[in-house]
């Protein structure tokens, strides 16, 4: 069965290649006993995915069941997965066998296999390793032919990290890993499904489907979507049913989204915000601006120190420029005195003794002899000088105009 027939079937709407691949890998993986991983945000879509492994596999006639780990109580998750012995605990007044019992055959989702109680992970991973396991409150050993189907919503590795998860069933778990993206990562199918939405929400309440002007898709399309696909077909449902009007613009749509992730791009306020937003970009655009001029002048620096050898027109300051570029404390004005560590003292303890480097040998003289002598070299040749000094001829020009010099 191809890719486009098992949308068909299982009515997954989308053409995003993340998508593809997802429903590709399920595909491959679906004839065979491996255990799959499923890892995803909340509301990606994948409890469609065991449904897909489970029907393309030998084992579609057998029974299926999707279980939710994070909404069963710790002190029953054993009975309900394994199943317990009359009187193992208290109100246990007969035996009861457990969904790894009951699927015998068949395939058995774990969704949120995260949430699992560390106990709780050391008997599913004997299951997943030989198949075997015991009822709560019995010493008699069971086996069951079962295929796990896993997933999560979280990162696993940190939560191995934490102590929350255990190492070896990850790596049991994750035989095969299959990744569902998130709506974000969909840009592409996020008009396509509110459409969809919007077209069932007009089937299901009859009546005729919204649908979005030219403004108001993009919208729609940059908005983060922290809920998923799930969100997003709340959102729909509900602008088809308090809207009157069919033809949703862009003021309509904001109104049912959360303002704190209304878009991606940047969102410039009107009224006074306006000026202390521009104050503040050009605050950034000035630090931005001694950022690149900084790592400027530490490439041309390194490209003095590596290019040339102590006979070169440069190489009479080689030696200055590495104790220069050794002992300049990172974020110091280019015009302050440089200060020497002394030797036998801390660099976390106060500092007696320093030296001030003549102002003669400030990294600004510096910069600007290295550009005179640069254009000297080659006759007021802006390029080739600016090859010379490893920087590009846009910059040479702008310290030029800068540090007023002549050639």
């Amino acid at each position: 069965m191809d890719i486009l027939a098992i949308k068909q079937r299982f009515g997954i709407t989308g053409n995003s290649p993340l998508l593809n691949r997802a429903i590709d890998v399920a595909r491959q993986v679906a004839p065979t006993d491996i255990t799959v991983l499923i890892a995803g945000e909340s509301g990606t879509g994948k409890e469609f995915f065991p449904k897909i492994i489970h029907q393309l596999s030998a084992r579609k006639h057998g029974p299926y069941i999707a279980v939710n780990c994070g909404a069963i109580p710790e002190g029953t998750i054993d009975s309900e997965l394994f199943g317990h012995e009359k009187g193992s605990f208290t109100g246990a007044h007969e035996a009861r066998k457990g969904y790894f019992e009951v699927v015998n055959g068949g395939t058995i989702f774990l969704d949120e296999v995260s949430e699992l109680p560390l106990s709780t992970q050391v008997r599913l991973l004997r299951v997943l390793e030989s198949g075997e396991f015991m009822r709560v409150g019995s010493s008699k050993v069971l086996k069951t032919n079962v295929r796990v189907v896993g997933a999560t919503n979280i990162n696993i590795p940190d939560a191995i990290t934490g102590g929350k998860f255990r190492q070896d069933l990850y790596y049991r778990l994750n035989t095969v890993p299959i990744y569902v993206p998130s709506l974000r990562d969909r840009k592409e199918d996020i008009h396509l499904l509110f459409r969809k939405f919007a077209s069932d929400a007009a089937e299901k309440y009859r009546m005729p489907p919204i649908q979005l002007d030219e403004e108001a898709v993009p919208v729609l399309i940059n908005y983060r979507w922290p809920g998923n696909i799930r969100q997003l077909k709340n959102i729909t449902e509900q602008i088809s049913i308090i809207e009157k009007k069919r033809e949703i613009d862009e003021e309509t749509l904001i109104k049912y989204l959360p303002h704190s992730q209304v878009s991606e791009l940047p969102i410039l306020y009107k009224g006074e915000e306006t000026a202390k937003i521009s104050e503040r970009e050009l605050l950034y655009k000035v630090l931005f601006d001694m950022k690149r001029d900084m790592n400027d002048l530490k490439q041309l620096v390194m490209n003095l120190l590596e290019g040339e050898n102590e006979e070169g027109p440069y190489g009479e300051n080689k030696h200055l420029l590495q104790r220069l570029y050794k002992d300049y404390p990172e974020g110091q004005s280019a015009d302050s005195p440089i200060i020497v560590q002394t030797a036998g003292s801390r660099f976390d303890e106060p500092v007696e003794e320093s030296e001030e480097v003549n102002e003669s040998l400030s990294l600004q003289k510096q910069e600007v002899e290295f550009i005179k002598r640069a254009l000297k070299k080659f006759d007021g040749k802006r390029k080739k000088a600016a090859r010379e000094l490893g920087i590009s001829e846009r910059t040479l020009y702008r310290k030029i105009k800068e540090y007023n010099i002549e050639k």
